[in-house]
């Protein structure tokens, strides 16, 4: 795909543009369930594949305060949109990983190289001289379609034991299978990735358990040494930012069409408004933490909770917003609707569910509680 390299600084305005191109396909990607042609090229063009592709391979290590911005931009436009935008850049992410041949390999062509990543331990990788033999489907693989590389995780037979382990493999190694078809997030295309006996050398794979830890190979930035739980919750939560602004705008406009309203839908805006700052405030809380050298165990806990909660927030505020603009606005074609859907499926991702974050951070208190007690 044609790109113009972007510095980090950049990509925030670059994302504004992307978010134009992107929201004049917003139908149409929701019609055909993935990205136009001119939405995946400009989403590239913006700079997202590089964000976090190391500097040693041309990329920008950028930060996750930085993300977090352009994400919601491209998310005022379309959600999906935005979807693929952070998910190819938190799998080019874990490239970094990779021992240096691995990553000489995947970079190749340069750092534009558009990666998805399917998380999900499945499939099967099966030791051999040199490397691995994979098989395997991968369902939910967002911007699959157009991908350069994928970064599969399947199990590996380990000590008597099977370890999660990420294999990567070049677009001529994987296919694609038609199988996404959800209510919400529809321009995603989430598809199916079919692995059929590929070869893997040994140097195109790592285990999980560095990238969740955040043991890179060549890499000292932060965006790279992070843990995981510091990002996770930004990467997926940014989209919800956007959309929420976006819904805010599309219920401001359809309510105020005909130049009045009541005093009840002016204290609704306000109130979502309201929310929807709060919830801004706590995911570009979680990007600090992301950003910051070195982060606490407590605060390792805290991120992935706020970006959980804010969420919800965001959530609400996007279902209250359909429930008071009438009958008119739930139509094909408005884009509160789509947003609502949108927004309902990006909150069932498995990242983003309070409880399982929130029992983490809410165990944690209390244990520093009972401590604080005993001295």
């Amino acid at each position: 795909m044609p790109s113009r390299p972007r510095p980090d600084r950049e990509l925030v305005s670059a994302a504004r543009e992307t978010a134009t191109v992107a929201a004049l396909h917003a139908e149409r990607s929701d019609a055909e369930r993935l990205l136009p042609r001119a939405v995946a090229e400009a989403v590239v063009d913006a700079g997202f594949a590089r964000h976090f592709v190391p500097t040693l391979r041309g990329g920008a290590a950028g930060g996750a305060g930085t993300l977090l911005s352009a994400v919601a931009a491209v998310a005022e436009g379309c959600t999906s949109a935005a979807w693929c935008a952070s998910v190819i850049a938190g799998a080019a992410r874990m490239g970094a990983y990779l021992p240096e041949d691995g990553q000489a390999d995947l970079w190749a062509k340069g750092p534009d190289t558009v990666v998805v990543g399917a998380l999900v331990p499945r499939g099967g990788a099966t030791p051999v001289d040199g490397g691995f033999r994979v098989t395997g489907e991968w369902s939910f693989t967002s911007a699959v379609d157009f991908s350069d590389w994928a970064l599969v995780c399947a199990p590996v037979p380990q000590d008597g034991t099977r370890v999660p382990w990420f294999l990567a493999l070049p677009r001529q190694d994987y296919r694609v299978a038609d199988t996404w078809a959800p209510v919400g997030m529809r321009g995603t295309g989430s598809n199916t990735l079919v692995v059929e006996d590929a070869f893997v050398p040994t140097h195109r794979a790592f285990a999980r358990e560095d990238m969740i830890t955040g043991r890179s190979v060549g890499s000292g930035a932060r965006c790279h040494t992070a843990p995981l739980r510091l990002l996770s919750g930004v990467l997926f939560g940014a989209p919800a930012l956007g959309a929420a602004r976006a819904a805010l705008r599309a219920w401001s406009e359809h309510t105020a069409a005909d130049g009045t309203w009541t005093p009840a839908q002016a204290g609704t805006l306000a109130r979502a408004t309201i929310a929807t700052d709060a919830a801004a405030l706590l995911l570009e809380r979680a990007a600090r933490m992301a950003d910051t050298p070195v982060a606490s165990d407590v605060q390792q806990l805290r991120s992935p909770a706020d970006c959980a909660y804010a969420v919800e927030q965001l959530l609400d505020v996007v279902e209250q917003l359909l429930r008071t603009a009438g009958s008119s606005a739930q139509l094909s074609g408005h884009p509160l609707q789509r947003i609502w859907r949108d927004i309902h499926g990006l909150a069932g991702h498995v990242a983003l569910r309070f409880d399982p974050a929130g029992s983490g951070y809410g165990a944690r208190l209390l244990a520093d509680a009972a401590r604080q007690g005993t001295r």
